[in-house]
């Protein structure tokens, strides 16, 4: 008789590509049972043009995950990203009226106090992230259970983004026939994926670079410090080359990934390289200098920007177990090497990692937030949580 399991979907809905990653859940254990990625239509610079086209692309996503597994695909974990997503701190103040233990539900109630926080106008709460808990004004305790107080205080990192563009995307799943089981801030799911619980507890941040937005998450061990979505991507890098060299979008694209580095001194810099005639176009030849320039350039930005955000909005917090890189812009020669000489500290490429039987050919960063999100999933399922509202617990520990 074959085993019985449940079915983890995550479907991160890009502005270029749309990819779904299925697992089972068997026992706690997350199995590999498919995957699938298709063009995005639909799309106009990171924002949904075309909702009708956008449910037929994950319709079509979809159609061939469930084609390679066997299995049927009813529900799944939607990623949520883009320049519109903010983060704000929540506090939840819990007086007790007397003294006594602190128990779990006091907890969970103060937390709730703190997702209570008001929010601007259009703006839809996404996660609640709880942070620390502080007893009758001392110093800030990640697990106050049992402690005796009179108050307790919540603190927890809310993530919003807006209201509009996540009804959009939610309807657009929805006109697929797909029900939503949860969304979900993509750099959180993305960081589940690819970090572990020791290098969170050194201090880490996430910077997810995608075709039309760089979604960043701070960590100092469980807690959440800081997210937001920044508007610097991995297009305004083939828009430089195309603005300066005079080269169409697709032109500077192929440049960008045949011979582009984030980093001047990195690789071989004293070759002309020979762009071919295009489109009654003559052919033109360009130094490989000046392309690394204008690409170090735009990179240096980016991590000026993330080191900027980790001063003001992440306490400060020291990276010392790095900064992991993912998504299709974080692939780019040189970036890793650039992000260590901005923000002064390790750098890797973020892979997705707990999953059994995972394929050698999704070894890459592009496939670590769709992963993220499945894992999600399958932590929802195994809670057994229902969908209706953000989530009120950690991703990694689950207070």
């Amino acid at each position: 008789m074959a085993k019985k399991y449940q079915l983890a979907v995550g479907l991160d809905i890009g502005s270029v590509w749309t990819r779904l990653v299925l697992v089972s859940v068997e026992e706690g254990r997350l199995q590999y049972r498919g995957h699938s990625a298709v063009l995005s239509r639909g799309w106009h610079r990171g924002q949904i043009l075309d909702q009708s086209a956008v449910a037929e692309t994950v319709r079509q996503v979809v159609r061939e995950a469930e084609a390679k597994s066997g299995d049927q695909i009813g529900t799944a974990v939607v990623g949520v990203g883009g320049p519109a997503v903010r983060s704000q701190q929540g506090r939840g103040l819990y007086e007790f009226g007397h003294r006594r233990p602190v128990e779990h539900g006091d907890m969970v109630y103060a937390i709730d106090l703190a997702a209570r926080a008001r929010l601007d106008d259009d703006r839809f709460l996404l996660q609640v992230l709880p942070q620390d808990f502080t007893v009758d004004g001392r110093p800030p305790i990640p697990h106050p259970l049992n402690i005796d107080c009179l108050r307790l205080e919540a603190h927890a990192l809310l993530i919003t983004t807006s209201a509009q563009e996540h009804q959009a995307l939610v309807s657009a799943v929805h006109q697929a026939h797909l029900r939503v089981q949860e969304t979900a801030f993509e750099a959180m799911a993305a960081a589940y994926a690819s970090i572990l619980a020791d290098e969170r507890a050194g201090g880490v941040a996430l910077v997810d670079i995608g075709a039309h937005s760089t979604n960043v998450a701070f960590y100092d061990g469980d807690s959440m410090l800081f997210a937001v979505g920044l508007p610097v991507s991995g297009d305004h890098f083939t828009r430089d080359i195309g603005e300066l060299k005079a080269l169409s979008f697709e032109e500077a694209e192929r440049l960008k990934f045949a011979h582009g580095c984030a980093l001047l001194g990195l690789t071989a810099d004293n070759i002309i390289i020979e762009m071919p005639s295009e489109g009654g176009r003559p052919a033109r030849e360009i130094n490989r200098r000046d392309l690394i320039e204008i690409l170090e350039a735009r990179a240096g930005q980016l991590f000026d920007m993330v080191e900027r955000c980790r001063v003001r909005f992440a306490r400060d917090v020291a990276l010392r177990e790095g900064v992991v890189l993912c998504g299709g812009g974080s692939q780019m020669e040189g970036m890793v090497e650039m992000a260590e000489k901005v923000l002064g500290c390790p750098a890797r490429l973020g892979f997705a990692r707990g999953i059994a039987g995972w394929p050698e050919e999704l070894m890459t960063p592009v496939w670590t937030t769709a992963a993220g999100l499945a894992m999600y999933s399958g932590r929802l399922q195994s809670r057994k949580e229902k969908s209706g509202g953000p989530s009120i617990f950690s991703l990694f520990t689950g207070k």
